[in-house]
């Protein structure tokens, strides 16, 4: 097969713990061909076939130098066996286009993994709302007055953005209330943005888990991202620990209720973060962690992506 990959720059990856870089790694070694572009480089003409400029590339096993790239090239989006969607959130105005050229590229004839309306359809911190029996209190908001009444209920909440990533954006607001407007207030930007608030889960202190599904079950491991000294978030992003460990029982309850729905909407890869017992965040974009959990358990993520890959491909007669 050949596959192209929409991903950040190339440049801008740290092959020692990158998804994408992983995804390929286990690609070119089963005789895929790779090919790469960034969403920026997709566009559609009246009366065309959607396209992009793309470069061919083959990696060399090398730590620094780890691509090789042939020179730029046009190339519909149809001419590639599997389009893989890894551009990176933010979830912004930019990346919503994206999605809509590439539901165009599936009327084409392309496969587009994960499905670009299953992304457009499952925003990573509202998509857990249609679970209720697996999260916590949550509320999502604009009002001001709603976010004090949740805080006067539970007493110890988290508030965040809908769009954040990484951990950016979060605040936990204690039994105290302090600075509990002035936090709505930036997050809300004076009533203008939704906020989502959640109840403190004091289990974070054992990690924010990321539960792998890939072709609707979930992985045997999940990565704990724990937070370290005084901070509240487990993100690495945000300088969390991150620990592969077997999933729990309730972990593996959510991954196979989850799994099925997610992957009959399209959504070949799904990152489920679990706190304690609870869902917190569904994430679709470009789920991580693969390489953490490899490294640690010798469980080979990427290869059990790249055979969900294959067997979803084959079934279409690719």
């Amino acid at each position: 097969m050949t596959l192209l990959f929409i991903a950040d720059p190339l440049d801008s990856f740290k092959i020692y713990k990158d998804t994408t870089f992983a995804m390929m790694r286990e690609a070119q070694g089963r005789g895929h061909a790779l090919a790469v572009c960034e969403p920026q480089h997709i566009s559609w003409q009246r009366g065309s076939k959607v396209v992009a400029q793309v470069t061919d590339i083959r990696l060399t096993g090398d730590a620094i130098d780890w691509y090789e790239a042939q020179p730029q090239r046009t190339a519909a989006l149809v001419e590639f066996d599997a389009v893989l969607m890894r551009k990176d959130p933010p979830f912004d105005s930019e990346y919503f286009y994206a999605t809509h050229l590439l539901e165009q590229a599936e009327r084409d004839g392309a496969r587009v993994f994960n499905k670009p309306r299953a992304l457009r359809d499952h925003p990573e911190k509202l998509a857990i709302m249609e679970f209720p029996q697996f999260i916590g209190p949550t509320l999502v908001t604009r009002n001001p007055a709603d976010i004090r009444a949740f805080h006067a209920e539970h007493r110890d909440i988290i508030l965040k953005p809908l769009d954040g990533m990484g951990g950016m954006g979060i605040f936990r607001v204690g039994p105290d209330g302090l600075n509990l407007g002035s936090i709505t207030e930036t997050l809300n930007r004076n009533g203008t943005q939704s906020v989502m608030v959640q109840k403190f889960l004091p289990e974070i202190i054992d990690g924010d888990k990321r539960v792998l599904v890939i072709g609707g079950k979930p992985v045997p491991y999940c990565l704990a991202r724990i937070p370290q000294g005084t901070e509240v978030r487990g993100n690495l992003a945000a300088g969390g620990k991150g620990v592969a460990r077997p999933l729990s029982a309730r972990d593996q309850e959510i991954g196979e209720a989850l799994g099925p729905i997610l992957h009959e909407r399209g959504l070949l890869l799904a990152g489920v973060d679990v706190i304690g017992d609870c869902v917190t965040e569904i994430n679709v974009t470009s789920p991580t962690c693969f390489q953490e959990i490899f490294d640690q358990t010798g469980c080979d993520v990427a290869a059990l992506f790249i055979d969900a890959l294959e067997a979803a491909m084959a079934a279409h007669g690719k």
